[in-house]
């Protein structure tokens, strides 16, 4: 690790572009509190994934997962929807604001569709292509290529390319530099541990910036997919970009210091620090869950014959904390006058909360779960 070389300035007129050098090589790991951050990041993610068993519908829940990642994500690149706000219909969305609230949900489908894709198709440029084609679809970037690598020189930071902060690699050796980042990733016979993997990978492709656009949403989703198809985690429960977003100028400045000063040990610590935090939240997190569970299903019990459709409904809620009578109706296959009596008896339980105050066109939240994810 000591000798490691991150890659080297190339003058190219009147600015200075950076070429990383491979990352597939031979690691030697030796440094003790390296050692140390890695054995608590693996039993976090042990804990973490001890959840996929034990929880039998988990998968109600990943979606709020999900959706929280989505809109972290996206507000490192600036926008500025909230998760109340993406848990909204579009057409309930200020038309000022939509744009945002698209590109947040573009970000869930293209999480939605890798993880789906992942059954058959591994972590691959191929995967990521996929991906970031959905990530800019009728989005900002939608002509900025979606879907395929850049065919031209890309910049971060500054008006113009002179003044850049940084300038990824020529585009011609693009495919060459990614077929390497699959190499490290799939190359078994290779002693780097995974999360160790993943976090040279994550470096490396930032580095590159393989796309015109979306490639920190895009680099910031292939931890999840990595350690899914690795098989770290059985389920997509762990999302690094809350923690990113919160300690963004110390995430961009260890970036920089491997380009800088090679020094990946850095780098790899950060990284660590955030799987142990980001983990830890999240048991916490599922522990929530479940409390507020065995409490709504007590309350619910007392409801007798109607506890059958209302917990149709709570598994709508888990998924999705915001709802009317109308989709209450299409939940439970029942009239308006049955939705809505089931809708005043979750009221009066306490369980969900009317937002508008309007007479009619209500809308109503499951305002103690929500703040569960933030």
């Amino acid at each position: 690790m000591h000798t490691f070389k991150a890659g080297t300035y190339i003058n190219q007129g009147t600015y200075k572009s950076f070429q990383p050098n491979p990352i597939f090589r031979n690691w030697v790991i030796s440094d003790m509190q390296l050692i140390n951050l890695l054995t608590q990041a693996d039993r976090s993610l042990g804990k973490l994934d001890m959840y996929s068993n034990y929880i039998p519908n988990i998968a109600l829940f990943i979606s709020m997962h999900i959706t929280k990642e989505a809109t972290q994500s996206s507000k490192i690149e600036g926008t500025q929807t909230n998760m109340e706000e993406a848990l909204m219909d579009k057409e309930d969305i200020v038309a000022e604001k939509r744009n945002d609230w698209e590109e947040v949900h573009n970000y869930i489908r293209a999480m939605n569709d890798a993880i789906h894709s992942l059954e058959t198709l591994p972590f691959s440029s191929r995967l990521i292509k996929q991906a970031h084609g959905i990530l800019l679809q009728s989005v900002r970037g939608e002509y900025k290529m979606p879907g395929e690598f850049r065919t031209s020189q890309n910049w971060i930071g500054g008006p113009n390319i002179a003044t850049a902060t940084f300038v990824p690699p020529v585009h011609d050796t693009i495919q060459e530099l990614m077929a390497d980042i699959e190499k490290l990733a799939h190359e078994e016979n290779n002693i780097l541990p995974d999360l160790l993997k993943i976090a040279l990978i994550h470096y490396q492709f930032e580095t590159i910036h393989p796309f015109l656009d979306g490639n920190g949403r895009i680099g910031r989703l292939m931890i999840t997919l990595y350690l899914v198809d690795k098989g770290i985690l059985k389920k997509p429960i762990l999302y690094l970009s809350d923690f990113l977003e919160k300690n963004r100028s110390h995430y961009y400045d260890n970036l920089t210091r491997v380009r800088e000063k090679n020094d990946v040990l850095h780098w790899f610590k950060f990284f660590l620090t955030g799987i142990i935090e980001t983990a830890e939240k999240s048991i916490n997190t599922f522990d929530r869950i479940m409390q507020l569970e065995k409490q709504v299903n007590e309350k619910l019990k007392t409801l007798g014959k109607r506890d059958a459709k209302a917990q149709l409904v709570m598994n709508y809620l888990y998924q999705k904390p915001i709802v009317n009578a109308q989709a209450v109706q299409k939940i439970i296959g029942s009239q308006n006058a049955t939705a809505y009596s089931l809708i005043e008896d979750l009221v009066r339980l306490e369980i969900i909360k009317e937002t508008t105050g309007f007479q009619r066109n209500r809308t109503y939240i499951y305002d103690e779960y929500i703040p569960l994810f933030k």
